[in-house]
């Protein structure tokens, strides 16, 4: 059967990454589980029929084999054991003893033949980008993604590859968050395709803050982003995507500009007596150099004002106090123009120096009249 032995921080690390791809409950107990497999490397899966993670690194393995252990049951036993050299050894009836230090532990596995093989990802078209670049793209537009399961499609990110570079859109029926790359090379030639927002979020805890290369590759059916020896499988989302770019106003009348942290402040201090029971539009008067903003519920009124560069020509219109923050928040400026029509159009905001890379919509929401 399996036996090797590892660096404890090596395979506490490997079990983290992998464990985020498990199933919490399952009809198929294997899938509660994690997949080691002792071959030239040490190879460890989680996979939940949905998303499916692997990671592989090297290790002492007298014997190879294959079996699945209880994955909240085996990190927890790694986490707890003393900074030192585990040894690992499974035997025909699958019971797995453990040590390290002074430490041991005897758990029982199950068969590897019960857990279902991730899917093969062929390669259609693939494209390779900095992790710290992906990392900072998902990370500032996943925010947006719907998570209304009525339009299946809007539960992930588009992605859209082109001579132009990489383009990422998540869209959720009041906003749209849109970020903008270029790239190297791409190989093969454009395509596009839809993301779980699930399955981002793990990409993005995948990626690290380096220049190391993340590999995308669409195949037919399933999507496989590869980090250097992590691979995250996932099926790709069908369906109509919004077409985007007819649905941004190009041409706003309106464009004042504002310091991105000083408008955070300004809305979470209105924001202070909008709760979830008693929502509530935030007012906003766009005038000569500067912005009104109220709002007012049963717990009371608040009342700010925050400069801005230009003017908007006394236009009232309403947001969301929290996507209207989240825009601020996640836009990478210290200052940012906000584009506006009328009281019913959406608001356009991207940063001053540079609106190609990021862009986010905001739709108003009707006000009540005073």
């Amino acid at each position: 059967m399996l036996c090797f032995s590892c660096e404890k921080t090596l395979l506490q690390a490997a079990v983290g990454t992998v464990s985020r791809a498990v199933a919490a409950k399952s009809s198929i107990p294997a899938l509660e589980g994690l997949l080691l497999e002792g071959e030239e490397m040490l190879t460890l899966s989680g996979y939940n029929m949905q998303t499916g993670i692997r990671t592989s690194f090297e290790a002492d393995i007298p014997e190879k084999g294959r079996i699945v252990l209880n994955a909240r049951l085996f990190g927890e036993i790694i986490r707890k054991m003393p900074d030192d050299i585990i040894t690992f050894s499974a035997d025909e009836k699958y019971m797995v003893h453990l040590t390290c230090g002074d430490a041991s532990f005897d758990i029982l596995g199950l068969s590897a033949e019960d857990y279902p093989e991730l899917p093969e990802v062929d390669d259609e078209f693939s494209v390779s980008l900095q992790q710290k670049t992906l990392k900072a793209m998902i990370n500032q537009t996943s925010f947006a993604v719907s998570t209304n399961e009525s339009r299946p499609v809007h539960t992930g990110s588009l992605f859209e590859i082109n001579e132009k570079g990489l383009t990422v859109v998540s869209v959720d029926g009041f906003r749209l968050a849109l970020r903008t790359e270029p790239l190297e090379k791409i190989d093969g030639g454009a395509f596009r395709f839809v993301a779980p927002g699930a399955a981002l979020k793990e990409v993005e805890n995948i990626c690290q803050e380096c220049d190391d290369l993340i590999s995308i590759i669409q195949g037919k059916r399933h999507l496989l982003f590869e980090a250097g020896t992590t691979q995250l499988i996932c099926r790709r989302l069908e369906g109509e995507f919004l077409d985007y770019k007819n649905a941004i106003p190009r041409n706003n009348p309106i464009c004042v500009q504002v310091d991105t942290k000083t408008m955070i402040q300004s809305l979470d201090r209105v924001s202070v007596v909008i709760s979830e029971k008693l929502k509530s539009p935030v007012r906003c008067i766009f005038d000569e150099g500067k912005v009104y903003l109220s709002a007012k519920t049963g717990n009371g009124e608040a009342k700010d004002i925050c400069p801005v560069d230009g003017s908007g020509n006394g236009l009232e219109i309403g947001f969301n106090n929290r996507y209207l923050m989240d825009a601020l928040r996640y836009a990478p400026a210290e200052s940012v123009k906000m584009q506006l029509n009328t009281g019913i159009s959406p608001c356009i905001i991207t940063p001053v120096d540079d609106e190609e890379h990021f862009l986010y919509m905001v739709l108003p929401v009707r006000l009540k009249a005073q």
